[in-house]
């Protein structure tokens, strides 16, 4: 089976180049990173609505665009569905008459048919006659995937699709969102700048950041062992400190930071310069050293304590900044604010090193 995506593709729009490689198997692709990355544009070359200056997109296994060739396939030969930011639902139409207006080559009891089908499939057959101005955020998010599904695509293509939406509509539309890629069997690729939505929709997941793919790979390969620090930053690694390699004690690296050593990671030779990464949910708080398997024990401060949905964020002064991120029950019966004294507390195994 083909890969689901290969991309190799250069485009300039003022300031900005678009310098864009990529190849990611089958199963829903996330490309993720920052505004003004360039996900957007990546989308609309993959959907024929711009033609890259150069370069060639190949999707599952039909060339789309070839520079060299000067091949282009317009939008509508793409076998492809586009949900934009904006969802871009016709004003003057209902939610069926949205639907149905990509299925103007059907016979009209088939046209119907696969109305009927969308409407149910989306939950939306109490809205079908109303239309996008009498409907909520949710409602139309799922009018613009059954008008991007009418036309049966091999694969959908998703702008940010939650970007606009509360967090628990945006929870319910995710799981509406897999349920509807299994049920109609079709592949996706969405840009995002959420995380979250990455992890939890993403089978390959691509970080691109100025234009540029700086890392692709399963989420646990990206978000687990991110490959430079720009990246880190983005997957939420919060704390990342630069170090030497003191020496490998059984294999496992010994890190001189700040007047610490770290033990952990992989990867680096005795000698390293490198950067030690720890996400704020490895790292535990006491308010001493205790024993347990944890080999990273480090004298702090806590200096700034900031609420984070239903956690709590600490920043500690350890030489350098360490994040942690711990429930609002345990900020209280630790008592911690700012200027007290802690044990911070890690695995050598919640430690990535990136070479320098």
């Amino acid at each position: 089976m083909p890969p689901l995506l290969e991309m190799v593709i250069s485009h300039r729009v003022g300031d900005f180049a678009l310098e864009a490689e990529l190849v990611a198997p089958r199963g829903p692709l996330v490309i993720i990173g920052p505004s003004g990355a360039g996900k957007t544009l990546t989308l609309r070359a993959i959907a024929g609505i711009i033609s890259p200056r150069s370069g060639r997109i190949v999707l599952n296994g039909r060339v789309l665009f070839d520079g060299g060739a000067r091949l282009s396939l317009p939008s509508q030969a793409r076998r492809v569905g586009y949900v934009p930011q904006e969802y871009a639902l016709f004003p003057h139409l209902t939610v069926e008459g949205n639907i149905s207006f990509g299925l103007r080559g059907l016979a009209g009891g088939e046209k119907r048919r696969r109305v009927d089908e969308l409407v149910a499939l989306t939950g939306l057959s109490p809205q079908r006659k109303l239309r996008p101005r009498e409907l909520s955020g949710g409602q139309r998010q799922r009018g613009a995937l059954a008008r991007a599904l009418a036309v049966s695509p091999d694969v959908l293509l998703l702008d940010e699709p939650f970007a606009a939406l509360d967090v628990p509509t945006r929870q319910t539309l995710m799981d509406d969102l897999q349920r509807l890629l299994a049920q109609t069997n079709t592949a996706a690729i969405m840009v995002t700048h959420d995380r979250n939505e990455a992890l939890r929709l993403a089978e390959y997941v691509a970080v691109l950041i100025g234009g540029r793919i700086r890392q692709a790979g399963t989420p646990a390969e990206v978000f687990g062992s991110p490959s430079d620090e720009e990246v880190a930053a983005f997957v939420g690694v919060e704390t990342i400190a630069a170090g030497r390699v003191r020496e490998l004690d059984d294999g496992v690296p010994v890190v001189d930071v700040a007047g610490h050593s770290i033990e952990g990671g992989s990867g680096v030779a005795q000698g390293d310069e490198v950067l030690v990464c720890l996400r704020p949910e490895d790292v535990t708080i006491s308010l001493s050293a205790q024993a347990s398997s944890a080999r990273n024990h480090l004298p702090a401060r806590v200096v700034r304590v900031l609420p984070s949905g239903p956690y709590v964020r600490v920043e500690l002064e350890a030489g350098f900044l360490l994040v942690a991120l711990v429930t609002r029950r345990a900020q209280e019966e630790l008592a911690l604010a700012t200027g007290t004294e802690v044990v911070a507390t890690f695995k050598a195994a919640a430690v990535h090193l990136i070479r320098k």
